[in-house]
């Protein structure tokens, strides 16, 4: 969410053509049991009268049972109706090689048990081929969703998507709704970057997605729990909190540590070096300029991924307050620890100053972050109005 003192700029993508097509994949794994019915559901559904151009792809990732089989009988039965097989396991492998072989303006995918009321699938794309969205999500944690499933998987999918909130700043409701549709102008960059090949390439795809500042809409959806699940929980769960934690580390907080960190070494040289010449003020002053200027604009290139010339001494300006800031805090620290020990070591002074540094960073952060370049950064996501499909349940 962008900082209430900021205007975000607000993206419209060109519409897509006239009568644009879409493909809803449905990834299945040993779903022989209702592949058929579910298929046949899905597609009387759009055969009556859904107003877009429309293609079911049924990918199936390596199924051991009867699913290859009826998957090529219904693609041969079934007017607009592909099946895809794959060789290897994974919800988000299946995905991935679905939509990296589209040539569909929207792709989407639901689950086979087709949990989610059929009737949001309008609502979900429509924001997409209009332009006003770059990414849709069904969700059944927004208000206006009517969920129908027990308290045990309710705790979890709450506790996950709080998790996600916490950890990765992520401003969606529902990571782990089977019930998603991206723009393929925007999927090809998206793609390249997920790196997950099972549950968490939905967590992913939309986490990047946010970073990238593409605008993200939801549905609130009707949902019923499908009893027959057969997904591990706990193996799904720390497999999650693997992806969770390879974002944080790759993230931007991540970035700014490690450019902190060797900020750090870089002033704990210099400081060093320049102390016997300078004394522990000069070198102190001399090494915070060199290393602040430094920081600046690796944080500009890295942490928040600027290039170009453009705004480039405006934002180092504006970097230097900062840097007056922190040299501020670091002489206050130096005059404090020589009023208490007149006769301080050079490691004595080292030691404050890195200490005073490290509580100024967080504070450094959150002004490169809000200040500096936070009118250069991509918009985040613009909640989008919703449309409610409701199904008596």
């Amino acid at each position: 969410m962008t900082s209430s003192a900021l205007v975000p700029t607000i993206r419209r993508r060109a519409p897509l053509p006239t009568r644009p097509c879409v493909e809803i994949v449905v990834p299945v794994h040993d779903e022989q049991a209702q592949l058929e019915q579910s298929v046949r559901r899905l597609h009387r559904f759009l055969s009556d009268g859904f107003p877009l151009a429309w293609s079911i792809v049924i990918a199936d990732n390596a199924s051991a049972d009867g699913t290859p089989r009826i998957a090529a009988r219904l693609a041969a039965e079934l007017a607009q109706v592909r099946a895809l097989r794959l060789a290897c396991k994974g919800r988000g492998h299946a995905l991935r090689a679905a939509w990296s072989q589209s040539a569909a303006d929207v792709v989407c995918y639901m689950d086979v048990d087709l949990s989610t009321d059929l009737r949001a699938l309008l609502p979900l794309v429509a924001p997409l081929v209009s332009g006003h969205s770059d990414v849709a999500i069904g969700t059944r944690l927004a208000h206006g969703a009517r969920v129908v499933r027990g308290p045990k998987r309710e705790l979890i999918s709450r506790s996950y998507n709080r998790l996600l909130h916490a950890a990765l700043g992520a401003h969606f409701s529902d990571a782990q709704c089977g019930f998603k549709a991206v723009r393929a102008d925007v999927l090809t960059g998206l793609l390249h970057d997920v790196r997950d090949e099972g549950w968490f390439f939905d967590t992913e795809l939309l986490v990047l997605a946010q970073r990238r500042g593409l605008r993200i809409h939801e549905v609130p959806v009707d949902w019923i729990d499908d009893p027959d699940s057969r997904v591990d929980i706990v193996a799904t769960a720390l497999a999650d909190l693997r992806g969770v934690a390879r974002l944080l580390l790759g993230g931007e907080v991540a970035r700014f540590m490690a450019v902190g960190a060797l900020s750090t070494l870089a002033y704990a040289l210099l400081y060093v070096l320049l102390h016997g010449a300078l004394g522990a003020d000069g070198a102190n002053a001399v090494a915070l300029t060199v290393t602040a200027v430094a920081n600046t604009e690796a944080n500009r290139r890295f942490t928040f991924g600027l290039r170009g010339r453009v705004g480039w001494l405006r934002r180092h300006a504006m970097g230097a307050v900062v840097y007056v800031l922190t040299l501020a805090l670091t002489s206050a620290a130096l005059l404090v620890l020589h009023r208490l020990t007149p006769s301080s070591s050079r490691p004595l002074e080292l030691a404050v100053l890195i200490a005073a540094s490290v509580v100024a960073t967080a504070t450094r952060y959150v002004a490169l972050r809000s200040w500096v370049f936070a009118r250069h950064r991509p918009a985040a996501p613009v909640a989008a109005p919703t449309v409610v499909a409701r199904e008596g349940l």
